[in-house]
């Protein structure tokens, strides 16, 4: 592993990325609605997701999320970390932010991590996220 120093002293412990096909989450969401929406999604993050007229490149881009932040992790989604377990939220300024529950902040506290970051972008059919941990 590179050891990345940063400038205010923290280094990089992992980095995840993740792209999907915004067609494949509406399929996901309009087939198997509850089962998928209510497995994967957190009920403040359902909320957020469901409020907006289009809601397929919300979830979407929160799916993708949470996969770049458990491949940052190097665990992936497991008996480590669930989807629930990571959670996107929106900061003052409508940054995204990663909010993790105690199996998150285990792993985060196991592997020397302080800090989650992720980028979040979409176009009318791709979402895309980009996680990295810092120490």
């Amino acid at each position: 592993m590179v050891d990345f120093k940063l400038t205010n002293g923290g280094k990089v412990i992992g980095v995840g990325t993740d792209l999907i096909d915004i067609h494949r989450i509406k399929e996901a969401c309009e087939n198997h609605e509850d089962r998928f929406i209510g497995r994967i999604f957190t009920e403040e993050e359902i909320y957020y997701c469901s409020s907006k007229r289009n809601p397929y490149p919300y979830y979407a881009v929160r799916f993708a999320a949470k996969e770049a932040v458990s491949k940052a992790f190097t665990t992936g989604i497991s008996k480590y970390l669930d989807w629930k377990s990571i959670q996107v939220i929106k900061g003052d300024r409508e940054e995204p932010w990663i909010r993790l529950d105690q199996k998150g902040k285990t792993l985060l506290s196991e592997l020397g991590g302080k800090e989650v970051l992720i980028s979040l972008s979409h176009t009318s059919s791709l979402a895309q996220a980009f996680a990295v941990i810092i120490a």
